[in-house]
């Protein structure tokens, strides 16, 4: 356990923002020296951020996935160190998911026929890393998720679908105090788009606006705006309404222009893709004389839906169980790496037939 979690802090230790290319290829390099170290072979490094590990000489069966960067910017270790208190292990990143990259690497080792893949931007959607993790699991015949897990410890067998995109207005600038009506109000036709695309949410399926800005100094009419938008839906039906309606979207104020870019980034992961492999862990965890772990459907996306979606049996949160993730509180508990381990590396043994 003591070389597991000084395994857990030299990869919290290393702060890897998604955005901060420098960082991330610097965690990947310690990543790569731990990995290597665990698993007595060294990795091929990818794109510069992204590892690929091969185990034995057997055909590749198995696909062990994680990432390895984070959504906590440069300096915030100062604010939110590694810390263990009362059974709890804490810092950014620890749960989200850099426990779960250690456990999957005692878990691998010396074992045959499993390609361990750790990437480097999943958490701003996967762009550079999307086809390799598809390219791979395409050849394997299950894949295994190690995103932290759900409440309670639950795997987590179904993940909406995501969909992002950027809505922009142009509009015309004029003085705000001469001649406002020279003007076409990108603000205002912002505000009625924004209301426009929330009203696509339907049940399950949300809709939301995000990230918005517009205008340039308070005495303009603002000649410009954009704002973002994030899709969560259980089916590929239910992304493609959306998206049909999103580039249905025509301007409402005379002279506004709007350009809509993005589409969906990620397919569902449906129940049926991680039922067998769900069922296998829960006699796994039976036949120890463990709990049996629960099963949870989640509006969050992971790397598993490109895995699902090319129709590979894929089983996701089988990391860290704690909780927090994106959040100050972020934690893991440390009494459930053990045993979590063992389960994942029993798992792994059965599916490449090695005992």
């Amino acid at each position: 356990m003591r070389d597991m979690l000084a395994d857990v802090r030299a990869l919290v230790e290393c702060e890897s923002p998604s955005d901060d290319l420098v960082a991330v290829a610097r965690s990947a390099e310690v990543v790569a020296e731990l990995g290597t170290g665990i698993l007595g072979v060294a990795p091929e490094r990818i794109d510069g951020i992204h590892l690929r590990w091969r185990l034995g000489a057997d055909p590749s069966r198995v696909l062990l996935l994680g990432h390895h960067d984070t959504v906590w910017p440069i300096g915030t270790l100062a604010d939110l160190p590694y810390s263990i208190d009362g059974g709890i292990l804490r810092g950014p990143g620890c749960f989200d998911m850099k426990t779960g990259l250690v456990m999957a690497f005692h878990a691998a080792a010396g074992l045959d026929g499993v390609t361990l893949l750790v990437t480097g931007d999943e958490e701003i959607g996967s762009l550079t890393s999307r086809e390799l993790i598809e390219q791979e699991a395409r050849g394997a015949s299950a894949a295994l998720v190690l995103e932290a897990s759900a409440d309670g410890g639950a795997l987590k067998c179904e993940r909406k679908g995501t969909s992002i995109y950027e809505v922009r207005i142009v509009g015309r600038a004029a003085h705000a105090g001469l001649e406002p009506e020279r003007g076409v109000n990108a603000t205002v036709e912002l505000a009625h788009q924004v209301l426009a695309v929330s009203a696509l949410a339907d049940g399950a399926t949300t809709v939301t606006p995000t990230v918005a800005h517009a205008g340039t100094t308070t005495n303009t009419v603002p000649a410009e705006a954009t704002f973002a938008v994030d899709v969560r839906a259980g089916t590929p039906a239910e992304q493609d309404r959306v998206d049909r309606a999103m580039r249905a979207l025509r301007p409402v104020l005379p002279g506004a222009v709007l350009e809509v870019t993005g589409g969906p980034n990620r397919p569902p992961l449906d129940a049926s893709a991680s039922a067998s492999l769900y069922a296998r862990a829960c006699r796994i965890a039976a036949d120890g004389g463990r709990p049996v772990p629960g099963r949870a459907a989640v509006g969050g996306a992971s790397d598993g839906n490109f895995t699902a979606g090319v129709g590979t049996p894929t089983l996701d949160g089988l990391g860290a169980v704690g909780g927090g993730a994106h959040a100050a509180d972020e934690h893991v508990v440390i009494a459930e790496i053990p045993p979590r381990t063992a389960l994942l590396r029993t798992l792994v043994s059965q599916l490449v037939g090695q005992p």
